[in-house]
């Protein structure tokens, strides 16, 4: 029996609880966990802002847990398909925030959608930090 690729995609800035908890489970639906972080570019057009953390340290943040067993650069939302094909992966899974918006890919992988960890998001901590300030 191969080996079942799954891999997911996040900006991961500001990390916590979320994000681990995101990946464990992403890690859970097959034998190997790949992981786009996007680059800030790419953050700058999706959020509006720029991450709190480069690129650079967000990719070793990543890198350096051990339900993670690749990490790349995220350059491009309509490069999907091509990062799924590229890394061999049979499943994508996402965070539900974005359910039903890679529905597109499900010809080439199964699509899940995670539940987000509730109370927990990284504009919310942003959010909070700032006013301690």
């Amino acid at each position: 029996m191969s080996e079942r690729t799954v891999i997911t995609f996040g900006t991961f800035d500001v990390f916590h609880v979320g994000h681990v908890r995101m990946l464990k489970r992403a890690a859970e639906h097959g034998d190997r966990l790949v992981v786009g972080v996007s680059a800030d570019a790419l953050n700058v057009r999706k959020k509006g802002r720029a991450p709190v953390f480069t690129e650079d340290e967000r990719m070793e943040i990543v890198s350096s847990l051990k339900v993670v067993d690749e990490v790349f650069l995220e350059e491009s939302l309509e490069q999907k398909r091509d990062y799924i094909v590229q890394h061999g992966a049979q499943v994508l899974v996402m965070g539900d925030d974005w359910a039903g918006k890679f529905d597109w890919v499900s010809d080439v992988c199964d699509v899940v959608y995670l539940p987000r960890t509730p109370s927990v998001s990284t504009t919310g901590l942003i959010e909070h930090i700032s006013t301690l300030a």
